[in-house]
């Protein structure tokens, strides 16, 4: 029995190593090709470079005239973190309100959140598009932050969790003299942490790599987030030079993955432990 878990075991490491390989051998691809030069990039099929370079960094960063991708990293964070920041604000306070407050209608409130969770997105952005070109706000912020305000999954997501939490804590600070908003941010926000960090996480990526909406409601090159910004290299003279296009697109990979190792930690945390100070 011992040598068949062995076995077992042995053949689930292989194949999830393999699975892995399959799955780095396109990041390893892009990163060790922005590492090479313009002719190594085209002709060469090794995985990594003979001559190692960061012309393809410097050309990035030095041509602010026609790839400002630092304005164009600069516009994204505005964007993604001001719109992740409005919807964990706006879906705690909503989710709380349905789950604590004696709201009228509450029930259908809750179905029709559950409603809206069944309309694709796409039915939605053509309308959001002609509203925002009639009030003259394309090429700024504003259309590119506010249809991010809120979200009718992250409500339902926090609802859920509220639902189930115990109520205790909040009664005890009601008697306490507390009120609704001491309640909800001394008490109930340290308490659905990890629920609120992986919205936010969730949201942030869903932000940061739209790239349909962006490409609608921007034109000007220097309001273009990082994925419209990419894009237009991708599809410009930059076409044929490889090591160029995997630096950008690089440069655009690391904000994400840098947050995601600093949270990941708590977005694959799921107690509920509360404790009182």
């Amino acid at each position: 029995m011992k040598v068949r878990k062995r076995i077992r075991r042995l053949i689930l490491v292989i194949a999830a190593t393999l699975i892995a390989y399959l799955f780095l051998v396109p990041l390893l691809f892009m990163v060790f090709t922005s590492f090479k030069g313009l002719s190594e990039s085209i002709s060469s099929s090794e995985l990594l470079p003979k001559m190692w370079t960061l012309e393809n960094y410097i050309s990035i960063l030095e041509n602010t005239t026609t790839s400002p991708i630092m304005r164009w990293l600069a516009n994204t964070i505005v964007v993604t973190v001001t719109g992740t920041v409005l919807v964990v604000a706006v879906d705690c306070f909503a989710a709380y309100a349905l789950a604590r407050l004696d709201l009228p209608f509450k029930k259908k409130v809750i179905v029709f959140l559950i409603w809206v969770m069944t309309i694709p997105g796409i039915v939605t952005t053509f309308p959001a598009f002609y509203l925002f070109r009639e009030l003259d706000l394309i090429n700024s912020f504003i259309p590119l932050i506010v249809p991010y305000s809120a979200n009718a999954t992250g409500v339902y997501l926090i609802y859920n969790f509220l639902v189930d939490f115990p109520v205790s804590l909040e009664e005890a600070a009601r008697i306490d003299g507390a009120g609704e908003f001491r309640i909800f941010w001394k008490i109930v926000c340290p308490c659905i942490k990890p629920v609120m960090l992986t919205l936010a996480f969730i949201t942030f990526l869903a932000i940061y790599n739209d790239f349909l909406w962006p490409s609608l409601v921007v034109s000007q090159n220097e309001m273009k987030t990082l994925t419209t910004g990419i894009a237009s290299l991708v599809l410009g003279s930059n076409f044929v030079n490889p090591g160029l296009m995997m630096a950008a697109t690089l440069i655009a990979v690391l904000p994400a993955l840098i947050l995601f190792i600093f949270l990941n930690k708590y977005l694959v945390r799921s107690d509920t432990n509360v404790g009182i100070k």
